[in-house]
């Protein structure tokens, strides 16, 4: 049985977010402006984007990051081979404890694709 249910942990974390938007709306639409800013289409694909922020959510700690961003890659058409790749490069920056996240990034990459959420859609 998994320790996390990341399908379940991100629709938790946009409400809480939803809540903190309303007591703190100038910090959380800022928030919002600079997270459009940073994985919006540029030089770098929104994919490309997700992939990297997921790999530093893994090497920081952070595991509502990784629900976030593991979502998000699916949804803006990462596979789970390159999300297994980037995976790969968060394990070579972080060390061991990279490995346990991973391990759970890969967790919540194999829930989101087993819900068959419409609003993930994976390319296989």
């Amino acid at each position: 049985m998994p320790a996390n249910d990341y399908p379940k942990h991100y629709d938790h974390l946009r409400s809480l977010m939803s809540r903190l938007s309303a007591q703190a709306p100038a910090t959380m639409t800022a928030f919002q402006q600079l997270h459009s800013a940073g994985v919006g289409e540029g030089v770098l694909d929104v994919k490309t984007k997700e992939l990297i922020a997921l790999a530093i959510a893994i090497t920081v700690r952070c595991d509502g990051c990784i629900a976030f961003h593991v979502h998000d890659a699916l949804k803006a058409g990462a596979t789970k081979d390159e999300i297994v790749e980037a995976i790969g490069v968060a394990v070579l920056m972080g060390g061991g404890p990279s490995v346990a996240y991973g391990s759970e990034a890969l967790d919540a990459v194999e829930q989101f694709l087993a819900s068959n959420r419409p609003d993930v859609h994976p390319s296989h």
